[in-house]
């Protein structure tokens, strides 16, 4: 069998469950095995684009091992870790979805005679995959992915913090969440994973990279409960369906190239969104800007340059 393709967007699950979550929208599966064992499939989705799936097991140190395979044997343009995650917020609700604009990881420290003192360390979301999430989530493009048995209103989508460490915490009172909530009292959800998964991103030139995690418990004495209530399969569902249709806009964008309308999908809009007396409203590098060929007079002195080479400048 021939090597894999380069390019599309790697996605990494911590569990089988996840894994089945995002395989069951993918075709023409494909399976890989590293030299080191790690078997990997590649699947397409309807409109042509590729992922490349692998399963890590729980943990950071394992997440960071198999992205490091997986980005240098198959060179996605983008990675992602999707499954499932405790929620640390009252308002983030079992079934809906966090977006992780950051990921903490919360374990750096040293324990002194005063306490633990954080050595806080963090990873931001890529820029370029934040913002074309937020627009599905706005939009609710990824709803038709749901398939039956789907809720009848949408998860909300929450563009949050995540804590990312070693410990499966299973209790709001724990030393752990007391930590949590003095030292990174913005992280909305936690999870074990997505920290390797950042430090291999960073190391590897900045390899965009982004966590979609959907909420099965609350990191509390309940986790049971709700995993009895089948609460994990739905939120690896919600996490799935959201991510999948984010590495559909990420791939149609970039086969588009920097500031060019991206191929028309059912629910989406394009890059360029309106057109007025000849001025193009659009996408440039995930910020608005329009293009003045017209109607609205000459462009600033100070107004910077389009992806065509022609002033732009924000719509009024």
């Amino acid at each position: 069998m021939n090597g894999p393709a380069r390019g599309g967007v790697l996605v990494l699950t911590a569990l089988d469950l996840e894994y089945q979550a995002v395989r069951a929208h993918l075709s023409g599966l494909r399976e890989y095995s590293h030299p080191a064992g790690t078997l990997f499939e590649t699947g397409q989705l309807p409109d042509g684009g590729r992922i490349t799936l692998a399963v890590t097991g729980e943990g950071n140190p394992g997440a960071a091992v198999l992205a490091e395979r997986a980005i240098t044997m198959f060179g996605p343009q983008a990675v992602m870790f999707v499954g499932v995650a405790g929620s640390l917020k009252d308002d983030v609700g079992l079934g809906d979805i966090v977006v992780g604009t950051k990921i903490y990881a919360y374990h750096g420290g040293a324990e002194a005679d005063d306490g633990f003192l954080a050595r806080p360390r963090a990873f931001e979301a890529a820029h370029e995959l934040e913002q074309p999430a937020r627009r599905i989530a706005r939009t609710g493009s990824w709803a038709s992915r749901l398939g039956p048995g789907s809720p009848a209103a949408l998860p909300t989508v929450h563009f949050k913090p995540i804590a990312a460490g070693e410990v499966l915490l299973n209790s709001r009172d724990a030393p752990l969440a007391r930590q949590l909530r003095r030292t990174y009292q913005d992280a909305a959800a936690i999870e074990m994973e997505s920290a390797g998964l950042s430090q291999a991103s960073h190391l590897n030139r900045g390899l965009p990279a982004i966590t979609i995690r959907g909420i099965s418990d609350r990191a509390d004495s309940a986790k049971h409960a709700a995993d009895e209530a089948g609460w994990q399969p739905r939120a690896a569902a919600h996490a799935a369906a959201f991510a999948v249709t984010l590495a559909e806009e990420i791939m149609a964008r970039s086969a588009a190239g920097p500031g060019e309308p991206s191929a028309p999908r059912a629910g989406a809009t394009q890059n360029i969104t309106a057109h007025q007396g000849g001025a193009a409203y659009g996408v440039f590098h995930g910020n608005m800007y329009l293009n003045e060929q017209a109607g609205r007079g000459p462009a600033a002195a100070d107004d910077p340059p389009g992806p065509d080479g022609a002033a732009c400048r924000s719509p009024a």
